[in-house]
């Protein structure tokens, strides 16, 4: 009957104690009366049937029991439990976070079909500085018909254009994309169609695609849409599809997608660079071949037309790596603090389960002297520990769904996604996972340790009898870890807040307190004509200047932070462009009173004013760094600069002005008046003066009232958006570096504090576990400082290794976060110093209590009590 013992392994064993004799003896009474083969194959077939049936049942009924015992043993202990669950909840919803954004940025697939086949083409023109730089349309047409590594070749261009026939005008961003984008990205749409090849041909009508967002808000959510015309920049364009909700591209405020015509004068300009290239690779190539076939490509060009092209070369990437090496380095700091974070709750976690277990070890002596096995000893200990466990996913999993919000600023802008990671399968199995493993990695060795331990020992000597030298060392290496972690993330961050600190320390080149910035993008070519549009400017800043509190208003072509190219090259004076170090600078238009309003300093010369009209000498006004670096030592006023559109003579200089944003250095910046820009030539819709600053005494939000009714007087097709004040831009340029050193700094705090927890519960256990010793040490005349310091010295000796280990391994953490560090040395002394003495105040406050009950114990009650 060897098969049926086996098959009797099916069920618990505390079943097969009480109820694998009586069966065995049953059915080997019917094995002995079957009258033949076919009976006992019947008996047996039989066996197995009620074995598959009934053993699945009797562990769950054993696995209720358990999970009632251990939720009553919970209710008696409710410090213990919250404890426990709370610990459980930081670590797991930190690492759930973490590691979901990092996730969704870094690893999780693009929302497209096959997408580790997408790739971005750039050029790279890495000896002017820019290894990845935007397409003209003659190059990027040449580079298409001259490839054979992509299934398709597609390109698009940032626009930005005035909504009319949906109810107010409304800004709003898209893009102009090729017929085959949407073919290479390989999604359909989800309402009518998306753009095609046949959409490129300019003598057709012009038609548009909208993205669901604007779909729904503006349109309703109907069907209906399709087929109708609406004004975009005052051109007809026919609604013909409808994207899905999911689709981003290039980013999430993309609204609308049109057409992409070239123009012959567009394609005539090789040096033109506006263009965004995406290609699909061919199943068959792979990204190294690709690389090689278009920089091959590149360099024959490079021969063909030498004025533009010489040097250039080809810049292929996979989509998904459209991100910065900064943006990857924050999610990866935030990784690792949230790996700190875990470690530190899982090593609290281990060292509360460990002195649970020691604590009941009486309770599981008696347990084992009224019959119990050690296998059901360590089952009922293991479904406790998972019940703490999934009471702390539960717990983790809200904390996720309120923390992932809250780091969303990290997600960057730069990839076509969604702005945040929500909790889908993927987060929940890691959560499920991380609380498995904690319950399973924490509670199987304390309840195996505890089950081998109970004998008649515990019953005699209680809670002693379970303090071993072994487990006493165990806690201590789990605390210093726990230290460690702190000393680290402390030190981490520590670092990024000087850092962040310094960048903000930055002066941007102009004073945005006081100052309200809009936008009022003027559609074309209703206002391609440049006295047109200079009208309009006009009458809009007479009203506005008029306005109670407002002392200076202009508007310049971009906000500087908010678009950050516009990059010419240059030639000085008439001397040719040198190859070897090229010439370049950053173009606006502006209106007069720009500088005074954004109190950019005027160093040198005069402002643009109303007499640079378009009959008159084209001027411009020059940054400080472009005059050192064009004419060191020489006075530069009055002297040439040419652009590809026109030749300009200096007026003015003026301060520099970060374009770039607080981290990043600027080109040298050039402005122009905005009354002498051609009408055609240069591209109008791009550079023409849209953002309209107003420096003001009052505040800003009580003059948009008056500034809206007077937009509307002057043109109310004219829509107004992004209305802001200046000091938003600005800080917006350090949101993410805010939000990562808010997140570190947390899990600094909240790593410290329960590193605290977990000193205070050793020492207080030893305190416990060593009453008699240390009742029997006063008893004999040890003085309270004696005790006093028995208990601090085991506070120094913890915090010291958990200090030390800490340094060296926040020493290499500092140097990895190097280039997030701006300038701060990764060995600065007064962080380390300040994470020392932090580490020490919290291992002191965490040892007070412990200490206090040491010199406090009754020597006759603590030995009695033994």
């Amino acid at each position: 009957m060897r098969w049926y013992q086996a098959l009797l392994r099916l069920y618990p064993r505390s079943f097969r104690a009480e109820y694998g004799d009586e069966m065995t003896a049953v059915l080997a009474a019917e094995w002995q009366a079957a009258p033949g083969p076919a009976a006992r194959t019947r008996i047996v077939l039989e066996a197995i049937a009620d074995a598959l049936a009934s053993a699945p049942a009797a562990h769950a009924e054993l696995a209720w029991y358990d999970l009632h015992l251990a939720a009553r043993g919970l209710r008696r202990s409710p410090g213990f439990a919250a404890t426990a669950i709370l610990v459980s909840a930081l670590g797991i919803g930190a690492t759930t976070v973490a590691f979901g954004v990092t996730d969704h940025v870094l690893f999780r697939p693009l929302p497209f079909p096959d997408a580790g086949r997408l790739v971005k083409l750039h050029q790279d023109q890495s000896f002017r500085g820019y290894s990845r730089m935007e397409l003209s349309p003659a190059n990027f047409l040449d580079w298409k018909s001259e490839s054979r590594s992509f299934e398709q070749m597609a390109a698009y261009a940032n626009q930005s254009a005035n909504l009319i026939g949906s109810g107010e005008p409304l800004r709003l961003d898209g893009a102009l994309a090729t017929g085959d984008l949407f073919a290479a990205l390989g999604i359909p749409a989800a309402l009518g169609r998306t753009l095609t090849a046949v959409d490129d041909r300019p003598e057709l009508a012009r038609v548009l695609v909208l993205s669901h967002r604007l779909w729904t808000t503006q349109f309703g959510g109907s069907a209906d849409v399709l087929g109708q015309s609406v004004l975009l920049d005052n051109e007809p364009h026919t609604i013909v599809g409808v994207m899905p909700p999911h689709f981003n591209f290039p980013t999430r405020e993309v609204a609308f997608w049109a057409p992409l015509r070239f123009t012959p004068e567009q394609l005539a300009d090789r040096a033109n660079w506006y263009l965004h290239g995406v290609g699909r690779l061919k199943p068959e190539v792979s990204l190294a071949q690709a690389r090689a076939e278009m920089n091959a490509i590149a360099a024959r060009f490079a021969q063909a037309y030498p004025e533009t092209n010489a040097r250039n070369a080809a810049s292929v990437i996979e989509l998904r790596d459209e991100v910065t090496r900064q943006s990857r380095l924050m999610l990866w700091a935030l990784a690792g603090a949230a790996l700190c974070m875990l470690l530190i709750a899982t090593t609290n976690l281990a060292s509360l389960l460990l002195a649970r277990a020691l604590s009941r070890q009486r309770e599981l002596a008696v347990r084992t002297a009224l019959g119990a096995g050690r296998e059901r000893l360590v089952r009922q200990m293991l479904t406790e520990n998972l019940l703490l466990a999934g009471l702390g996913g539960l717990a983790g999993v809200v904390i996720a769904a309120l923390g992932v919000p809250l780091v969303a600023r990290l997600v960057p802008t730069s990839l076509p996604i969604a702005q945040a990671p929500t909790l889908d399968g993927r987060l929940l199995a890691l959560s499920l996972a991380v609380t498995l493993a904690t319950a399973l990695l924490f509670g199987v060795w304390p309840a195996l340790r505890m089950a081998n331990a109970t004998s008649a020992d515990a019953l005699r000597d209680g809670a002693r009898a379970g303090s071993s030298r072994g487990t006493e060392r165990l806690r201590s290496l789990l605390v210093v870890g726990e230290l460690a972690a702190s000393v680290v993330l402390l030190i981490c961050a520590g670092l990024l807040i000087q850092a962040l600190w310094r960048v903000q320390d930055v002066h941007p080149g102009f004073t945005a307190d006081g100052v309200l910035t809009l936008r009022t993008s003027l559609p074309l070519p209703k206002y391609e004509p440049t006295p047109t549009r200079e009208a309009f400017y006009r009458d809009v800043l007479t009203e506005v200047r008029a306005l109670p509190g407002v002392t200076h208003a202009a508007y310049i072509s971009f906000l500087p932070m908010v678009m950050r190219g516009g990059v010419w090259p240059v030639t000085v004076d008439g001397r040719p462009d040198d190859p070897n170090q090229p010439h370049t600078a950053s173009l606006r238009m502006v209106t007069p009173e720009f500088f005074q309003t954004l109190g950019i300093p005027l160093i040198q010369g005069r402002d643009v004013n109303s007499g640079d009209g378009a009959t008159s000498t084209p001027v411009c006004v020059v940054s400080q760094s472009f005059a050192e670096r064009h004419w060191p030592g020489v006075d530069p006023l009055n002297r040439h600069v040419s652009l590809a559109f026109a030749d300009f003579t200096v007026v003015g200089v003026v301060g520099d002005v970060k374009v770039r944003g607080l981290e990043r250095e600027s080109e040298p910046q050039m402005y122009f008046s905005s009354a002498q820009v051609p009408d055609s030539g240069i591209s109008i819709s791009f550079y023409a003066p849209k953002d309209l600053v107003v420096r003001t005494e009052v505040p800003g939000e009580t003059l948009m009232p008056a500034i809206r009714a007077a937009l509307a007087r002057i043109d109310p097709e004219v829509p107004v958006s992004d209305v802001r004040p200046l000091t938003e831009v600005v800080e917006a340029d350090t949101a993410a570096r805010v939000v990562q050193v808010r997140v570190l700094a947390g899990f600094a705090v909240i790593a410290l504090l329960l590193a605290g927890v977990g000193l205070h519960g050793l020492l207080a256990f030893t305190v416990t576990a060593r009453a008699r010793e240390l009742g029997i040490r006063i008893a004999l005349g040890a003085t309270r400082g004696r005790i006093l310091g028995l208990v601090l010295s085991r506070t120094l000796a913890l915090t010291a290794l958990g200090v030390t280990a800490g340094m060296v391994v926040g020493a290499w953490a500092a140097q990895a976060l190097q280039s997030l560090l701006f300038g701060v040395t990764p060995g600065d002394g007064r962080v380390y110093g300040v994470a020392v003495a932090v580490c020490a105040a919290m291992a002191l406050v965490g040892s007070i209590v412990p200490s206090t009950r040491a010199v406090r114990i009754d020597p006759l009650r603590a030995i009695r009590e033994e």
